[in-house]
C-alpha cells in the first residue's frame, strides 16, 4: 500500500527530487480523494437529483432533456461538482501540507484557524444559498408571467443554474475573509473601513450586482448578507487588531 506522504517540518532542508516527489505524492492523494468522492456522488446522485428538484413548482415538473447524452451528461456534471466538494478539505489539506513547511510555526496556528474559519464561511454560505436564495429565485423565475408561457426547464441548465447560485453565495459569505487579510496585509485598516463605511456598503453592494444571478430577487439575497458580513468584517478586524496589539508588548518583552 502506498504511504501517504510525509509532511517535512518548519525549514526542514530537502532536495529538488524530494519536494518534487512529495508534490507528485500529494497530487496522487488529491487526485484519489477526488475520484472517491465523484464515486460516493455517483452512487446517490437520484438522491442528489431529488435534493436539488426539491424546489421545482408543480406546474414546472421534472426538468427535461433534448438529447441523448444529456442524462448521463448531466449526471457526470453534478457528480463530479459534489464529488469536487466532498474532496475539498483533503484537497485543501494537501495544498497546506506542502506550503506549511515554509511558514514559521506560530504563523502556522494562525493560518490553521483562518482555513478552518473560511470553511466553516463556506458551508454557511451553500447552506444559505440552498435554503433562502435558492427557493427565492426559483419561485420568482418559474412563476414570471407564467400565464403567457409554457415553462419547461431544459436539465442542463437548470442544474447549472442551481450551481451557480451556490457557489455565489459561498463567495458572497467569505467576505469576512477578504476583509481580514486586507487589514493583515496592511492595505486597509479598521479606522479606515469605520470611517468610511457608507462607501464600503456601495462597493458591496456593486459587488452584490456583478455576482451571478440574473433576477432581482437572487440579487437582493445575495446583497443583503453581504451587506451583514461586511458590518461583521469590520468588528471582526477590530478584534483582530486589538489582540495583535496586546501580543505586540508581550512578544517585545520577551524579546528584551
Amino acid at each position: 500500500m502506498r504511504p501517504l506522504p510525509r509532511r517535512l517540518a518548519h525549514s526542514e532542508e530537502a532536495t529538488v527530487v524530494e519536494h518534487l516527489e512529495e508534490l507528485r505524492q500529494r497530487i496522487f492523494v488529491s487526485l484519489a480523494a477526488l475520484l472517491a468522492g465523484f464515486a460516493v456522488a455517483y452512487g446517490f446522485h437520484n438522491h442528489i437529483l431529488h435534493w436539488l428538484n426539491r424546489y421545482l413548482p408543480s406546474h414546472v415538473g421534472k426538468p427535461i432533456t433534448l438529447s441523448v447524452a444529456e442524462p448521463f451528461l448531466t449526471v457526470m456534471k453534478i457528480s463530479l461538482w459534489t464529488g469536487l466538494l466532498l474532496a475539498l478539505p483533503v484537497l485543501l489539506w494537501q495544498l497546506w501540507a506542502f506550503l506549511a513547511p515554509a511558514v514559521e510555526p506560530g504563523a502556522q496556528r494562525r493560518v490553521r484557524s483562518f482555513v478552518l474559519f473560511a470553511a466553516g464561511l463556506l458551508v454557511a454560505g451553500i447552506v444559505f444559498g440552498y435554503y433562502v436564495a435558492l427557493p427565492a429565485a426559483i419561485h420568482y423565475l418559474t412563476n414570471y408571467d407564467k400565464a403567457y408561457f409554457n415553462i419547461q426547464l431544459r436539465a442542463s441548465d437548470y442544474y447549472s443554474f442551481v450551481v451557480m447560485v451556490l457557489l455565489a453565495m459561498a463567495i458572497v459569505f467569505e467576505l469576512p475573509i477578504f476583509v481580514l487579510a486586507l487589514v493583515r496585509l496592511g492595505i486597509l485598516s479598521t479606522g479606515q473601513l469605520r470611517r468610511n463605511r457608507r462607501i464600503g456598503y456601495f462597493i458591496v453592494a456593486c459587488v452584490g450586482v456583478a455576482l451571478p444571478g440574473i433576477d432581482p430577487v437572487t440579487t437582493v439575497i445575495e446583497t443583503i448578507p453581504l451587506w451583514a458580513l461586511f458590518e461583521l468584517s469590520i468588528w471582526l478586524s477590530i478584534l483582530a487588531e486589538r489582540r495583535q496589539a496586546k501580543a505586540a508588548p508581550a512578544s517585545a518583552t520577551l524579546g528584551g
